[in-house]
């Protein structure tokens, strides 16, 4: 018997063995019904939206592969909506690891009195929680050590591996005349391992890429990499 833990835009699979993901059409956002992909609810849902996002997951995930990148990923089955994956655990409840080129977004709303929106940055890296009832806060290498929700050494592998992460998205999408603002990736340990391991998905939904200044819909993103 499957074991299903839902999400808001896939659910979380676990029957007979295999752990897969199950990539769903919904798409988070404001209590408005806007769609976005910071939101922490479900604003709605879109057709094909799933499926974008697993065809482009699939994408990056074989890409950083290539790359030596270590993930969860297995395989991807763009007829079922599935992406196999590797069971593994969390850090605390999840944690979501940014990093920025381009001052957009939460950083300008953050720290708007000292930076300029467009301001080049230099691969500038933070960690937020992943606490919907919080709004995802920010959360400092000292907590997160102090709460044991990391090691020291974790933290900065963590940062080290995102950035790294982020050049190889970053060149690629520059490959395509795209350029990367930001990006959003999570980690966590495979089972029976202490070795740290991208996870989640890697899809529009997790970055802000622009073409010129024009902002590319996450769910436009794969027409600009030609996946089909």
């Amino acid at each position: 018997m499957a074991n299903i833990r839902e999400g808001k835009t896939k659910d979380f699979v676990q029957e007979e063995g295999r752990c897969y993901f199950k990539f769903k059409d919904t798409m988070t956002g404001t209590a408005d019904g806007s769609f976005d992909t910071g939101g922490n609810m479900v604003a709605g849902s879109k057709e094909g939206a799933g499926l974008e996002s697993l065809k482009v997951s699939k994408y990056f995930f074989e890409l950083l592969k290539e790359k030596g990148i270590k993930t969860h990923y297995i395989s991807a089955n763009l007829d079922e909506g599935t992406m196999d994956i590797k069971k593994g655990k969390l850090f605390g409840d999840g944690l979501e690891v940014i990093t920025r080129f381009v001052a957009v977004g939460s950083f300008i709303r953050r720290y708007g009195k000292y930076a300029e929106e467009g301001q080049k940055l230099d691969a500038y890296t933070e960690i937020t929680l992943k606490d919907d009832q919080r709004e995802d806060p920010l959360i400092t290498k000292d907590a997160l050590v102090m709460l044991n929700i990391l090691t020291a050494e974790q933290y900065e592998e963590i940062v080290a591996l995102n950035v790294k992460i982020s050049n190889i998205i970053k060149e690629e999408l520059a490959k395509h005349g795209l350029e990367l603002y930001d990006i959003k990736l999570e980690y966590g340990m495979v089972d029976g391992t202490d070795e740290i391991v991208l996870i989640d998905e890697v899809s529009g939904g997790n970055m802000r890429a622009y073409k010129g200044d024009t902002y590319i819909e996450p769910l436009e993103l794969s027409k600009y990499l030609d996946i089909k």
